[in-house]
């Protein structure tokens, strides 16, 4: 079923609905010279302009690119929120496989939607596009982060995406087991492609045991070669299901914990770098049922945003690791709000964000 406009009556009613939508703006943009399909989100700019990157994904349905639009920009308002960030939430998506319909003239015409919306969105890098990408983004549009240090940028966001990540997890490994250290510990990695495989470094810098999968054999490869110490599961099922796991993160898509993949985790710890990683809200309660801790994604992923965000003021890669950081502390906090309120860690960091959202709308 269908409105007026041809979209989907569910999708409109998400968009309406306050707990799953509230959205301020949701743009469709279309150049059919170069075949360009996106849509731009901006779930909230109370706390400052929406910043968020660009998703360039095959997605089966435009409805389903709406949907994740919608779900990633609500998510950027709450991790920016929370990484103390003077930016609202928004998300981009482009409809169709990079490998096939990437261009420069497609990518040069995003910019200049992104563009039309007067700096209410400042763009980065997210799933399918890359640094250089945003150098041709940004030709036509100076909210453009993620661009490449020739062209006054930062540079790959994903570096400090998983130093922030690390941080998640060694507040993690000190509120169940008392010492931040991952020495000693099995963490399982799926996922090991521009965030996954930084995070395997760090893991084994501080002496932890690695299992890593990935659906891409080249960037297992990758990693086995320059740590051949690293063992490899087949596919994600089993590594959810490998004997002795501390740790588990997800680092590729969202949706990675479902009713039947939570049943089967053997880890007590889920702290991974993708978004949007709870398949539906009872997730949530089924992991603190198995009294499996979950460090919210949004709030142990936010060293990108952090960087991409430092971008705008004069890139200084010191100051953002220092304030990426802070996850550490921050994760901490939302283990003891969650305790204090008898809520589960992710409800705790919702409220937390929430009310410095609510704070800035304030007269």
């Amino acid at each position: 079923m269908t409105d007026v406009t041809g979209a989907p009556v569910d999708v409109l009613h998400t968009l309406f609905r306050s707990d799953q939508g509230g959205h301020e703006q949701v743009v469709i943009c279309q150049d059919r010279a170069t075949g360009l399909k996106a849509v731009i989100a901006l779930h909230s700019t109370a706390l400052g302009p929406a910043l968020g990157g660009t998703r360039f994904y095959p997605y089966a349905s435009e409805a389903e690119a709406v949907e994740d639009a919608l779900n990633l920009s609500r998510g950027m308002s709450y991790k920016n929120a929370m990484a103390g960030l003077d930016h609202g939430g928004g998300k981009a998506v482009i409809i169709g496989d990079p490998d096939l319909i990437k261009t420069e003239e497609l990518l040069l015409a995003y910019g200049r939607f992104v563009s039309s919306l007067g700096g209410r969105y400042v763009t980065a890098c997210d799933v399918g596009t890359y640094v250089a990408d945003m150098d041709v983004v940004a030709r036509e549009c100076r909210w453009t982060t993620g661009r490449s240090p020739e062209n006054g940028g930062a540079g790959d966001s994903s570096v400090l995406t998983a130093y922030g990540v690390f941080q998640g997890m060694r507040a993690s490994a000190q509120h169940l087991w008392g010492d931040p250290t991952l020495r000693g510990r099995k963490v399982g990695v799926a996922g090991v492609g521009k965030v996954g495989h930084h995070l395997v470094e760090h893991l084994l810098s501080d002496g932890a045991e690695v299992v890593v999968t990935d659906v891409r054999e080249e960037s297992v490869r990758r990693v086995t070669g320059l740590h051949p110490e690293v063992t490899v599961a087949a596919d994600t099922e089993a590594l959810i299901r490998t004997e002795g796991l501390d740790i588990y993160a997800p680092c590729a898509l969202g949706g990675a914990l479902d009713d039947e993949s939570v049943a089967a985790l053997t880890a007590k710890v889920v702290c991974g770098a993708a978004n949007n990683q709870l398949a539906h809200p009872g997730v949530e309660k089924d992991l603190a049922d198995r009294s499996v801790l979950y460090a919210p994604d949004y709030v142990v992923n936010a060293g990108g945003v952090i960087q991409v965000a430092d971008e705008l003021h004069g890139f200084d890669f010191d100051r953002c690791k220092a304030k990426a950081s802070k996850i550490f502390d921050t994760t901490l906090a939302i283990f003891a709000r969650a305790k204090a309120d008898g809520i589960p860690p992710a409800a705790a960091a919702d409220r937390i964000a929430e009310q410095r959202m609510a704070e800035a709308r304030r007269p």
